[in-house]
Formats: structure tokens, sequence, C-alpha cells
């Protein structure tokens, strides 16, 4: 069996150079793909990148891509701010000349706040484009973590799909042997109902008598809702072993299973029929709330 589930979690950290990252991507059920990415501002090219890569694994879920980032203090180097300098050196000659005095050591000047600056060494488009690459070979080992996390999923909920079946299989036939379903006991019911009618209502005339047993019939016959039921059982044991997204078919299967569960319960005449339809519906339900998940 190949079911995937849409719920996983992935991590992976890396680093380069002064700029440390971390990934956590999540995942859970969603009707359709919806990729949501949150990063810091100036990488847009990886998140162009990141999201081709995730849409081209998964057809179904809400995926949560989170990216963060946090750069140490990189290599600094010392510059001389020559237009601050230049007017330090020029008042200080000024002030020289008003005190009669010589003109402050040239280390004295360079002490003085703003001659000297620290700035950060400007990273080269070379040094980025590297650390991109090392950001999007991580983000492989989360989405790799998420996607073995969504196949591990995915064969728990094959195996409780599968059994769920089974039981809805098991159900169908209890109803198919039950001994209101024989032909005899058809016709007494039939005749019953018929007797019925004329005994309430004499003045019938022979088209509406008519009319009346095929409606009585009708009620009383669920063929057709268990051969439905037996192709809907074979056909959800296909999409089990399918090796393409299979979720969006077993939800609509899901619901005409509930659609001839509703009319068999509608057509039922006896308490054990009712009874059994009644635990197919409910066998039903769980199949429908599991296969949310199945992407």
């Amino acid at each position: 069996m190949t079911l995937k589930s849409m719920t996983g979690f992935g991590r992976a950290e890396g680093a380069e150079g002064d700029v440390t990252w971390h990934w956590e991507l999540r995942s859970v059920n969603g009707k359709g793909l919806d990729i949501r990415v949150r990063m810091p501002t100036g990488y847009e090219d990886l998140e162009t990148a990141i999201r081709k890569t995730a849409s081209a694994q998964f057809k179904r879920g809400n995926c949560t891509l989170n990216l963060n980032i946090k750069r140490e203090q990189g290599a600094v180097q010392v510059q001389l701010n020559e237009a601050v300098f230049d007017q330090v050196l020029k008042a200080s000659k000024r002030a020289a000349e008003l005190a009669g005095q010589d003109t402050p050591d040239i280390s004295v000047l360079m002490g003085m706040r703003g001659v000297l600056e620290t700035v950060e060494i400007e990273e080269s488009e070379a040094a980025r484009l590297k650390r991109i690459q090392e950001m999007e070979a991580s983000f492989v080992v989360a989405l790799n973590a998420v996607i073995a996390a969504r196949e591990r999923e995915g064969v728990h909920l094959a195996g409780i799909v599968a059994e769920q079946v089974d039981r809805i299989e098991g159900i169908t036939q209890k109803i198919s042997k039950l001994p209101s379903r024989h032909p005899d006991h058809i016709k007494a019911r039939l005749r019953e109902g018929l007797s019925r009618i004329l005994d309430e209502a004499s003045s019938l005339d022979e088209g509406r008598l008519y009319q009346e047993a095929a409606i009585l019939a009708q009620k009383g016959d669920v063929e057709e809702e268990l051969k439905r039921l037996e192709a809907h059982i074979t056909e959800a044991r296909g999409f089990l072993n399918s090796d393409v997204p299979v979720g969006r078919q077993l939800d609509f299967l899901a619901q005409e299973f509930n659609r001839e569960a509703n009319t068999l319960c509608s057509k039922s005449n006896n308490t054990e029929m009712s009874k059994l339809g009644l635990e197919l519906k409910a066998v039903i339900e769980q199949l429908r709330e599991q296969i949310q998940n199945i992407e």
C-alpha cells in the first residue's frame, strides 16, 4: 500500500561563515496544496527554488516552510574617516595658533571620536550564492523528513482504512443474508402491505392499486444498494493499492458509501436491517474521518 498522509514535520540546521540557520517544515490536512514560506527579506531567489521543490513532492496539504537566520558579528576592518579627520586637523591647528602652542600629536587626533571607524566587510556575491546553495541543501534534508513522516503515517492510515472497508463488506454481507431478503419473505410482506391498503381504502382504482404495489415492492428491495456497495468496496481496495495520490477519490467514495447506506436505511422494514444499516453508517463515518488526512 502506498497511501501517504498529509501530516508531517521536518527540521534541519546549517551554517556557512558567520551565518547560521535552521528550517522548520510543517504539513497538515488541506483540500488542495497551499505552500506558505516565511523567511527574512533578501532571499527571494531561495524562496522560488524551495517552492518549486516542495510543489514537486506534495499534491495536497497546507505546508508551512520557515527559515530562521542568525548572523554573528562578521569580519570587520578599521578605516579612516577622512572627512572627519580633515575637520579635526583644521580645528586643532587653529586651536594651536590661538593658544600659541604646537599642533597636537597625530596619535591624539587619531584617538578622537569619529576619526577611525570599524565597518563590516561586505560579502561577495560568490559567498552569498554559496550560502544560498547550502541553505537549499539543508532545506532538502528537512523536506525529506516531512516526506518520511507522511509516508509512515500513510502506512498506518492504509491499515485502518483497509480494516474499515473490510467491516463495511462484512455488514453488507450480513444484510444480504438477512431472512427478510428471501423472496418468500418479500412476497409475504408485499401481500400484507397490499391487504392493509385494500382494507383502508377499498375505493382505490386499479391503477392506483398497482402504483401502491410498486412503491411497496421498491421500498422492500435493497438489491441495487447492496450491488453498489459491493462495487464501492472493490473500488476502495483498488485505491488503497494505487501508486498516485487518491485522497480526493476516497473522499468522494466515502460520500457514495454514505448515500447507499442512507437509502438502505430508508428502505428498511425490519429491526435487524435497520440495526445493521445504522452500524454501516457509523463505520462509513469513521472511514470518512480517516481519509480526510490522506493525500
